[in-house]
């Protein structure tokens, strides 16, 4: 029998107990957990091995399908941006580390497609779906997930992060629960240096799925609030878990009152003179 190729993947430790960022990086780059600034070229495997015919009909089919509806009722929607005492609302071209709940993914993929984002994936069936369709909308995609692949992945937005281009968590996903923030923005906070912005998205009028994050599907010509909240400031590099933690719950209750106001927003009707995007153009606070 032949020769086994060779296996690449990230090794964690090394002789001495000694760790080398860069060369991690470079195998998960080989491996496809780490695919920077486009959609993963994994051809037809999945994360464990060969997609189903079934499978590789739907990677063909769903995320064209996705993206052509995602734009049809995009195009459609006036986004209007609030934000709290101070905070300036990003626009493109933007850079950073940017958080929001994963139950308004669609209008959030909708309204931040021109600020060329990269976006933290799982490698599951589902993530490459997503990453597909993410990818038709002009975003970058780094695949991982908090269980495999997750230094990999947050390796990887450092370097993106790093070229001055912006990444973008789900904080709460891939699965909840929801409304809680995961710890990994924090991590790329303290590795990078840069802030946190913290955003949700309301539509007006929205189909809510039932699913563990509610999520929402606009309806056409929906008004939709983008509420930002104060950043959140980096931890140290070499933080300890009990202020990483900290950083956690501050990220969260960031998020959350991004939430509060926004739905306070809708039912109050809104301000007088807030500004909002006509369908398919960019308002003066934020990429329509």
């Amino acid at each position: 029998m032949g020769k086994k190729p060779r296996r690449w993947g990230v090794r964690r430790d090394y002789p001495g107990g000694s760790r080398n960022p860069d060369r991690e990086l470079h195998a998960a780059s080989l491996n496809g957990l780490a695919t920077i600034g486009s959609v993963s070229k994994r051809g037809d495997r999945g994360p464990k091995g060969q997609f189903t015919f079934g499978e590789r009909v739907a990677l063909w089919i769903v995320p064209r399908l996705t993206a052509l509806v995602l734009a049809l009722i995009g195009r459609t929607l006036r986004f209007e941006a609030i934000a709290e005492e101070g905070v300036v609302p990003a626009t493109p071209p933007a850079k950073g580390i940017f958080c929001f709940w994963h139950r308004c993914t669609l209008p959030a993929g909708w309204y931040f497609r021109k600020f060329s984002c990269s976006i933290l994936i799982s490698q599951s069936f589902d993530g490459e779906l997503i990453a597909r369709t993410l990818g038709l909308l002009g975003y970058g995609s780094v695949r991982g997930s908090s269980s495999r692949g997750g230094a990999a992945g947050l390796m990887a937005l450092r370097e993106v992060v790093r070229r001055g281009e912006p990444v973008v968590f789900t904080a709460d996903g891939p699965r909840g629960p929801i409304y809680q923030t995961k710890i990994g923005p924090v991590k790329l906070a303290a590795m990078t240096g840069e802030a946190i912005g913290s955003f949700y998205l309301l539509p007006e009028r929205a189909w809510a799925m039932r699913s563990w994050d509610q999520f929402l599907v606009p309806r056409p010509f929906s008004r939709v609030v983008v509420s930002w909240a104060r950043f959140v400031m980096p931890p140290a590099a070499d933080a300890d878990a009990a202020t990483l933690e900290a950083k956690r719950v501050e990220l969260n209750e960031a998020l959350e009152r991004a939430r509060a106001r926004a739905e306070a927003h809708l039912r109050a009707g809104g301000p007088p003179g807030a500004q909002a995007s006509r369908p398919g153009s960019r308002s003066k606070t934020g990429a329509g």
